[in-house]
């Protein structure tokens, strides 16, 4: 058996529960560039309850880095979302790669998150072509949101999650091929997972998120769905198969530690608790057959605060 330390059992249990506080479901505080830490914070606690949970996991001397580069990760996500023609996206993509460029001249914009990168590029080694990767992929995502083939929506995912994962490796100081290799495919667990969560959303977009290779093998009227935005037995054989694929990578992942037994450095730990959500959100879609618009999908795991304080100790993901 072990312990949790008070502590860390206190921090995050509190966010376990935070779906009842009210600071939790109001409007974002506007902070001043002075606070740019808090302002991260804030704003991966309102649109990332899993990455905030996991905050809680870093040491604090690497909390404001990992809140400025969720935020930045929030930032670009959130474009397509945000405006309402694809011009005024590009132009905040423009932005953010001018940004980024200014950063790595030590003169940042006067955005918050802008501030906060540029305190955590002081303190890490942080590499701008990742930064750069991450926006390219965002802006092609704005421009063509749908994939053809898995091909393509791995090589999506692997400059977009898989890179944010890169960059907290480098923040942390932990660079190795295995975990690289690790992170990547984590990466794209995640990134495949979150799709399928969220695959109502972007239905009621117009966007199918599963790659159409996939939905034309299984016989997936798009437009049906779009339409009806019910699921059907061609839908739950889709999804299936792309969440195997999620799957598969996520076991990768775990058989990159098979020398150790599994174990994770516990440097590295926090990195790779990103993988109990994902785990968890498979998990849920099995249980219900694989049905992407059953309403308990939307709802948040009450047990994940618990499993993510485990699996932290036991350092397995």
């Amino acid at each position: 058996m072990f312990s949790f330390p008070p502590q860390l059992v206190g921090r995050v249990w509190r966010l376990g529960k935070l779906r009842h506080s009210r600071a939790f479901s109001t409007t974002l505080e506007v902070h001043s560039i002075s606070e740019p830490t808090n302002y991260c914070r804030d704003l991966v606690r309102k649109h990332d309850y899993e990455a905030f949970l996991i905050s809680q996991l870093y040491p604090r001397r690497y909390q404001p880095g990992y809140y400025a580069l969720r935020a930045f990760y929030i930032e670009l996500a959130t474009v397509k979302e945000a405006v309402s023609q694809i011009a005024l996206g590009q132009g905040r993509f423009v932005f953010w790669r001018n940004a980024v460029k200014d950063i790595f001249r030590n003169q940042p914009p006067r955005h918050p998150v802008a501030m906060a990168l540029f305190q955590t590029t002081k303190n890490s080694q942080l590499s701008p072509y990742h930064f750069q990767r991450m926006i390219d992929a965002r802006e092609e995502e704005l421009l063509s949101p749908a994939h053809l083939t898995v091909e393509s929506m791995t090589a999506h995912a692997e400059s977009t999650s898989s890179t944010f994962f890169y960059l907290i490796l480098s923040l942390l100081g932990q660079q190795s091929d295995t975990l690289s290799h690790a992170a990547s495919h984590l990466g794209v667990a995640h990134s495949f997972t979150t799709l399928l969560r969220a695959f109502p959303f972007h239905i009621a977009q117009g966007v199918m998120v599963i790659p159409a290779e996939i939905t034309a093998k299984h016989g997936v009227n798009q437009q049906e769905v779009f339409t009806k935005r019910e699921t059907s037995k061609e839908l739950e054989d889709t999804v299936f198969e792309f969440a195997t694929i999620a799957n598969d990578h996520l076991m990768t992942a775990r058989e990159m530690f098979k020398e150790t037994g599994g174990k994770v450095p516990q440097e590295v730990m926090p990195l790779f608790s990103a993988g109990i959500p994902t785990a968890s959100i498979l998990a849920r879609l099995e249980a219900v057959n694989f049905n992407v618009f059953h309403p308990t999908l939307q709802m948040r795991d009450w047990r994940l605060p618990w499993r993510v304080l485990r699996s932290y100790y036991k350092r397995t993901f």
